[in-house]
């Protein structure tokens, strides 16, 4: 099956975020085609969770874990540590008070 570029799937993304009226910013350009993504949600409270997409080796599921919750320092540290180890990493910030990212949406794993 073939596999949906970065950039194609962040722009995707960004879209359905902005039917809902939900703000989201790229904080970070990854590569375009191949490039991993996070997505930071800040729910403008001092706090944050950072997901990141995992893969369920007995289910073949792709999904979203999170990478870091807590204040948003310490989530922000978290998405730093990883972008020393990939530099082709996307960041995606989410602010939404109510908590939604829309990543437990169909077609978003």
């Amino acid at each position: 099956m073939a596999r949906l570029t970065a950039e194609f799937w962040v722009q995707a993304y960004l879209t359905r975020l902005r039917l809902y009226d939900i703000p989201a910013f790229v904080t970070s350009h990854g590569d375009d085609t191949a490039g991993a993504v996070l997505v930071k949600l800040n729910t403008l409270d001092g706090e944050a969770v950072a997901y990141h997409r995992t893969y369920d080796l007995l289910s073949g599921e792709r999904m979203w874990d999170q990478l870091s919750s807590g204040g948003e320092v310490t989530v922000d540290q978290a998405i730093a540590r990883q972008k020393e180890f990939d530099p082709d990493l996307w960041v995606i910030e989410v602010e939404d008070r109510a908590g939604r990212h829309l990543l437990d949406e169909p077609g978003l794993a």
